[in-house]
């Protein structure tokens, strides 16, 4: 019944979005219809993680995942898009289920920004990490994520999407009128960045991911942390 209700509340969320983006998109505010979007990506996520009865184990644990996938991403700033946070959102999603996934995800691009600096672009990255740490999460009980092979697929097509979603942002931030040939020429300028994450994605699961998809799962196990998807 409760996940029924849960289900009709997001229909309902995505209608009444649906609705107001048709009328703000014939008005040209693109970048009005994007942050909407977000938030009603979020918003189901939030109200179920809040509706937990979250242990203080579980939070220090997530907040630890968080404070690394952060702080790993500072040393890693002078190589564009190079960085293990998204490995870390990854493993957490394999390891602890969807919602904390998204928490760290969200968590990171907030966290590590603190260092790296502040702005509009921050809420775009917490949307797209968010995203891949669900994405994880709900796609682990799957073949897709059972080998490492599988694994690596996923991080490299999560590096991609990741660029995607922040050349988005950059697009309806700034040009107001866009033909599809200056769209098309702005996501080839950054191809080059969105391959060098979707590579280090590659590189770290691929050498990490097993043990510490395993590390994380005897920790779930041996603290009793809740399994939710």
């Amino acid at each position: 019944m409760a996940r029924s209700r849960y289900i009709l509340g997001i229909l309902v969320i995505f209608l009444l979005f649906l609705l107001v983006a048709f009328q703000l998109i014939a008005q040209h505010h693109y970048i009005i219809v994007s942050i909407l979007f977000m938030i009603c990506t979020f918003l189901p996520f939030i109200i179920r993680f809040e509706r937990r009865n979250i242990s203080g184990r579980e939070l220090v644990m997530l907040a630890v995942l968080a404070a690394v996938a952060a702080v790993s991403r500072v040393p890693f700033a002078s190589i564009p898009s190079v960085q293990p946070s998204t490995f870390v959102i990854i493993v957490t999603g394999i390891a602890l289920g969807a919602e904390s996934g998204f928490v760290v995800g969200a968590l990171t691009a907030l966290v590590s920004n603190l260092f790296l600096g502040q702005g509009p672009w921050t809420p775009w990255q917490m949307y797209a990490w968010g995203m891949i740490g669900v994405a994880a999460g709900l796609l682990r009980d799957t073949w897709f994520m059972r080998t490492t092979i599988t694994r690596c697929i996923f991080g490299f097509i999560s590096g991609i999407l990741f660029g995607w979603i922040m050349n988005l942002s950059y697009v309806v931030g700034i040009f107001q009128n866009i033909t599809l040939a200056q769209f098309i020429a702005y996501y080839a300028k950054g191809f080059y960045f969105d391959l060098a994450h979707a590579l280090s994605n590659v590189f770290f699961l691929a050498i990490f991911s097993n043990s510490w998809v395993k590390i994380l799962l005897r920790f779930r196990k041996k603290y009793g942390l809740m399994d939710i998807q």
